[in-house]
């Protein structure tokens, strides 16, 4: 009686709840098909900076009158700043060989270089495309070594329209960004 009851309640909540789901999308780049010289070694990722917008479980996009929206019907499946770190640190590590791990460091030996990305700008444009800017910084840790510094400015055209789109876009986003730090360009 008591698990006839208990599944009359479950029906009931069933039936009153929206008919409207959530749709959780992720940023997953491509698969790497290009090997590239290991220019990093062993390197720890900062979490990635991302601008409020697009730090938000929400998806943002610009609107033809420049003002940036959102529904709560269509959200990240993680924490972006989380998401996108993570994305990073496997697509270099991918194109590279080096070791890149995001922070906080786990090995005994520690890295040999640091690496910050701070973002500028991450958004699906009203003109149909991801933009993606800001700027990033490979320090030395334990090693000899110089600073370098480098801005980036990528765009990716969105190939439809709707939350599926700008993740696609914005994930291929990631995966140039992987790429230009990879090569220290």
């Amino acid at each position: 009686m008591t698990r006839l009851l208990l599944l009359a309640t479950v029906a009931a909540l069933a039936a009153c709840s929206n008919p409207e789901k959530t749709a959780r999308y992720t940023i997953d780049p491509p698969a790497a098909t290009q090997r590239l010289p290991d220019r990093l070694g062993m390197a720890e990722l900062r979490e990635v900076s991302l601008p409020q917008y697009a730090s938000g479980q929400e998806i943002a996009w610009q609107g033809a009158d420049g003002a940036l929206h959102s529904t709560p019907k269509t959200i990240w499946a993680d924490d972006p700043p989380r998401a996108v770190t993570l994305a990073l640190a496997r697509q270099i590590s991918a194109l590279s060989g080096a070791r890149v791990i995001a922070e906080p460091w786990p090995l005994a030996d520690g890295p040999q270089r640091r690496i910050e990305v701070r973002v500028e700008q991450f958004m699906a444009q009203a003109d149909g495309v991801v933009r993606l800017t800001g700027s990033y910084y490979v320090t030395p840790a334990m090693a000899e070594g110089r600073d370098i510094v480098r801005r980036f400015d990528l765009s990716v055209p969105l190939a439809g329209e709707g939350p599926a789109a700008i993740a696609a876009a914005q994930s291929q986003a990631v995966a140039q960004l992987a790429e230009q730090i990879a090569r220290l360009d």
